[in-house]
């Protein structure tokens, strides 16, 4: 792997944040990325609820909108790379990080605790790694739920199935890995790369990936 064709972060001890009544404040905040008080968002955080006061209902309706509304603009090769929440929503598309910022903000804006999750995933060319966003939401009587709305195409076929978990994927080759931390906004290096690469071959060329130190 090429260190300087990538945006590279550390990864040391991993560490995973308590759903105590005193830290779930944290997934439900408005942040400059998951930005969900922004008029546009909760208007369309309000239309997807539909006036149900359902968590289950809800949490689908709001993972199947990303999932199937915004497209992945690797797979549509877009030129233009979104980041925020209402920037997704404005320009109708995001890379996997940018679509799980806008579902952690929908599901924010309709009271519903959520936050970003990572994978290190291989490179389809096995050339290197890159992180991939999803993320996990708290569901009652069930806890942390992680799911993945980056969109389906053939060999991806994510779904909302709780309390089982059915994502994008699977890490199974030697380096891949599913990280355990629940962040409460997305990593730096993740905005760095998002805001640093102004369409799809460049973010292409310079996914960010980790350093995993044991």
């Amino acid at each position: 792997m090429l260190q300087n064709q990538r945006c590279l972060g550390s990864y040391t001890e991993p560490y995973i944040h308590c759903s105590v009544h005193n830290e779930m404040n944290q997934y439900l905040t408005s942040t400059e990325i998951i930005d969900w008080k922004t008029p546009d968002v909760r208007k369309c955080a309000k239309d997807i609820a539909a006036g149900s006061t359902d968590v289950i209902s809800i949490s689908r309706a709001c993972y199947e909108w990303v999932r199937d509304h915004i497209s992945h603009s690797g797979d549509c090769k877009a030129a233009i790379t979104t980041c925020c929440a209402s920037e997704v929503l404005q320009e109708g598309t995001g890379w996997c990080f940018a679509k799980s910022h806008l579902l952690a903000a929908l599901l924010r804006a309709n009271k519903i605790p959520a936050g970003i999750c990572y994978q290190r995933l291989c490179l389809d060319d096995e050339s290197g790694f890159t992180l991939h966003g999803l993320n996990a939401l708290h569901l009652p009587e069930i806890g942390w739920y992680r799911i993945d709305a980056r969109g389906n195409k053939p060999g991806v076929n994510a779904q909302f199935c709780p309390p089982e978990e059915k994502l994008a994927w699977i890490p199974q080759m030697d380096g891949e890995m599913n990280l355990p931390e629940i962040w409460p906004d997305p990593m730096p290096i993740v905005v760095q790369c998002l805001n640093n690469n102004k369409d799809w071959q460049k973010v292409e060329a310079n996914l960010p990936d980790i350093e995993v130190i044991k």
